[in-house]
């Protein structure tokens, strides 16, 4: 490949790369004023176009017809990193079914030992947490509309400080089910990846199966899909391990929701 031609690719990718920015910016307008319909509409436009969004959607998802030693060979995961995490599901659903007055004051002296002396670490794992649900919840096609990432001064005066993610245009129904626990399951998965463990209090872990409940799945069925979903929500995270990296920087300064959409494209 001659130089010229390399030079026309490289101005066509950063002309591309202007004109998802220059839309990015009318979506970041669209989101500020409230227009969430608007602001929507614009990013499903951009979908899959060149030029547009080509991550937003696209992830592939684990095959559930497989064997699950097939599916963990197909996503290269190790299995244990895989049990670590539903180990961490069960004792959040261990914990929510315990009796809450006899825990809790044990527990917050653990983690008020632990938590006044590292705000920084806090911190850490609320941002790496949050920016699994981002991550995940855009690969799979389900729009961020806002974020929020509590700051090492938030942790210091309240140690229970927590974050979020909020979505966009997204209803839940039985057909999307499989995106759900991806979603839900990002940020758990994270903490995983990152620091080898999460802490246990997770209330998306009981939503998760709370609407497994609704839908009359058994609890052998239950633990199968969640068993996939963790699988497939590692295979994603670490695939996109520069965009989940580039996300936290992101986040960690309070970029607009159209910037970290920008960085995660730009990674792709």
């Amino acid at each position: 490949m001659n130089l010229t031609v390399i030079r026309a690719f490289a101005w066509a990718k950063e002309t591309k790369g202007m004109r998802r920015r220059r839309a990015l910016r009318r979506f970041d307008k669209e989101l500020a004023k409230g227009n969430y319909k608007t602001a929507h509409s614009l990013l499903k436009q951009l979908q899959h176009k060149p030029g547009g969004l080509l991550g937003f959607g696209s992830a592939k998802l684990v095959p559930k017809r497989i064997p699950p030693m097939n599916r963990q060979q197909l996503c290269m995961v190790d299995e244990s990193l895989v049990d670590s995490i539903l180990c961490s599901i069960k004792g959040s659903i261990e914990f929510a079914l315990s009796d809450e007055e006899v825990l809790l004051p044990g527990m917050e002296d653990a983690m008020g030992s632990e938590s006044d002396d590292s705000p920084y670490e806090d911190h850490q794992m609320c941002l790496q947490h949050e920016v699994g649900h981002f991550l995940v919840g855009y690969l799979v096609g389900v729009l961020p509309r806002s974020y929020e990432v509590p700051s090492v001064e938030d942790i210091t005066q309240d140690k229970f400080s927590q974050g979020n993610v909020q979505f966009l245009g997204f209803e839940f129904l039985k057909e999307t089910l499989n995106r759900f626990l991806c979603v839900i399951l990002g940020g758990l998965a994270v903490e995983h990846l990152v620091f080898g463990y999460s802490e246990l209090l997770h209330s998306d872990v009981q939503k998760l199966y709370r609407v497994l409940g609704w839908l009359c799945f058994n609890e052998n069925e239950a633990d199968s899909l969640v068993r996939w979903a963790v699988l497939t929500t590692l295979s994603l995270l670490s695939h996109h391990h520069e965009a989940r990296s580039k996300l936290a920087e992101a986040m960690t300064s309070r970029r607009s929701i159209g910037y970290c959409i920008d960085v995660i494209e730009s990674t792709l």
